[in-house]
């Protein structure tokens, strides 16, 4: 637990109420409760939330107004406290591990962890501290399962894979001309079913946990990022890289070297063709590309605000 006035004087920011008033954990609004602090950096949903039952309120000062809590940290950059707080709750027990032994094969292992039965270990796996791991795994040589992380029956994991990494998330600070790093403090959550191939990332979330739901498989050299959400008997193919808080529909088939760019949502049974880039949502099922000649920038922008209007300049001078 800590006090608020730590918490105050760690991220450089002005209490507003009791000062000694003690904080379980940092989390996510979703899932806050009575003891948790919680950030809050815009006005998202912001008529659907009930700030009064959390523990504290980090914002910024014109939001602080607006906040209905008795005890609030607030900040002139609140972006750059919010980093601050995240090192605050990081677990420092996570790395602590002991060397163990299954038919012949040595990995490491760390504090609370739960394996189920039929479990198969490659060499030089590491799984870290509070990981729990369900029936009928197997996890092949050099695999690194990071606290925290939860993995359903018969998931396979192939060599290399790292699950639980940290996410890509950082704060430019212009007061130190530096890049702050913004710990993540969520999980991995790996449903029964998946596979995942060979020198694979998934990251941690932020505060809430990236979620691999049922039936998936990833290929190869694939990155998740922080929060995201991948619907259940989706596939992806090698080199796809998925950025931040996206939500990824059930049954979605994603071609090798796609891109997807942070917070995008696709509907159920999408297909996304190789080499594409997603760079909107995805409302309607189907199968989508997105591919264009690389050019300069200015020359490309200019082509594509055309290509956007070939359809109705086809239509308007009835074009065959």
């Amino acid at each position: 637990m800590l006090k608020l006035s730590e918490i105050a004087m760690h991220t450089a920011t002005e209490i507003i109420g009791n000062k000694n008033f003690k904080i379980d954990k940092l989390s996510d609004i979703s899932s806050a409760s009575s003891n948790d602090i919680v950030v809050v950096l815009d006005e998202s949903n912001f008529n659907n939330i009930d700030f009064s039952k959390f523990g504290a309120v980090l914002t910024s000062i014109n939001l602080s107004k607006k906040i209905n809590n008795s005890n609030l940290l607030v900040s002139t950059n609140p972006k750059l406290a919010f980093a601050r707080l995240t090192k605050m709750f990081v677990d420092p027990s996570a790395v602590k591990l002991r060397k163990v032994s299954s038919n012949g094969n040595s990995y490491y292992v760390g504090e609370n962890v739960e394996i189920d039965e039929n479990f198969k270990v490659g060499l030089n796996v590491v799984i870290e501290s509070s990981v729990s791991i369900g029936k009928n795994v197997e996890l092949s040589h050099n695999v690194v399962i990071l606290h925290g992380t939860k993995i359903g029956d018969n998931v396979k994991i192939d060599s290399g894979t790292v699950i639980g990494s940290e996410g890509f998330g950082n704060f430019f600070s212009k007061e130190k001309n530096s890049w702050e790093h913004i710990n993540h403090l969520g999980n991995v959550n790996i449903s029964n079913n998946v596979m995942i191939g060979s020198n694979c990332s998934i990251d941690r979330g932020t505060l809430k946990d990236t979620i691999i739901e049922s039936g998936v498989i990833i290929d190869n050299q694939v990155h998740i990022a922080h929060n995201c959400f991948i619907g259940e008997n989706t596939a992806i193919a090698a080199n796809t890289a998925i950025a931040g808080s996206c939500f990824i529909g059930k049954r979605n088939l994603i071609g090798g070297l796609v891109g997807i760019v942070d917070h995008i949502t696709t509907t159920d049974d999408v297909i996304i063709s190789a080499t594409s880039t997603v760079f909107k949502n995805i409302n309607d099922p189907g199968i989508y590309t997105g591919i264009m000649p690389i050019s300069k920038h200015s020359s490309w922008k200019r082509i594509a605000f055309w290509v956007t209007k070939l359809d109705k300049i086809v239509k308007k001078f009835n074009i065959k």
